[in-house]
This record gives C-alpha cells, sequence and structure tokens, in this order.
C-alpha cells in the first residue's frame, strides 16, 4: 500500500514542492541585478527535468489492486435526470414569459425644465 500525505501520494506532494521551491527561487533570481536574472531558466528547466523523470519513472506500478473493488449502483439515476429535466423546462418556461414584460417595458419621457 502506498503512504498518502494530506490524501494525496507522494509524489504529487514531490512534484509540489518542486515547483513551490522553483517559484521561490525564480522569484528571488528576478528580483536579482544583472545577469542574475538569467538564472530563472536553469531553475525552471531542473524543476521541469525533475517532473518529468517522477512522472515517467514512477517507482511502483500503478494498478496494485488484488481485490475486487465495491461497485456503487446509482439507482435514482433516470429519476435525477427527469427531475433536472422538468425543472430545466420550468426555468425556460418561466424565463422567456418574463423575458417580453423586461422588453417591453414603457420607459416614460422625462419632464422638460422650463424657466
Amino acid at each position: 500500500m502506498t503512504s498518502n500525505v494530506l490524501e494525496v501520494g507522494t509524489g504529487i506532494v514531490v512534484i509540489t514542492s518542486v515547483w513551490i521551491a522553483a517559484v521561490v527561487i525564480g522569484v528571488m533570481l528576478l528580483r536579482a541585478s544583472g545577469s542574475a536574472k538569467l538564472g530563472v531558466i536553469p531553475v525552471f528547466l531542473l524543476a521541469l527535468t525533475i517532473t518529468l523523470v517522477l512522472v515517467f519513472f514512477p517507482r511502483s506500478p500503478e494498478t496494485e489492486i488484488p481485490f475486487k473493488e465495491i461497485e456503487v449502483v446509482d439507482t435514482l439515476f433516470i429519476g435525477r435526470y427527469v427531475l433536472l429535466a422538468v425543472a430545466s423546462a420550468v426555468f425556460l418556461v418561466a424565463f422567456f414569459m418574463l423575458l417580453p414584460f423586461h422588453l417591453l417595458e414603457p420607459v416614460y419621457a422625462k419632464a422638460l425644465r422650463i424657466h
């Protein structure tokens, strides 16, 4: 069984920490003067290389489940979609019934002030 950190795998935590460190170092290098700003490029390439190595060469196989998982069946699937369709139809009918009232609302002219 793989170990989890904050409910995600350790690889995600490692990749996240690598990119956080790369961003922090990159921001510090960008604030530097002169040719030190170009140090951002190797930092970015190093973080990208570490990420690609961790993604394409994993430590363990992805599918390591020796037991059958419990299959969850949604028995109210059709009822939910019927309810969603009815609610959508009622919304559209109400919207298109109120639309003429909005478009046909009279605009009254303002009275001219005569001195």
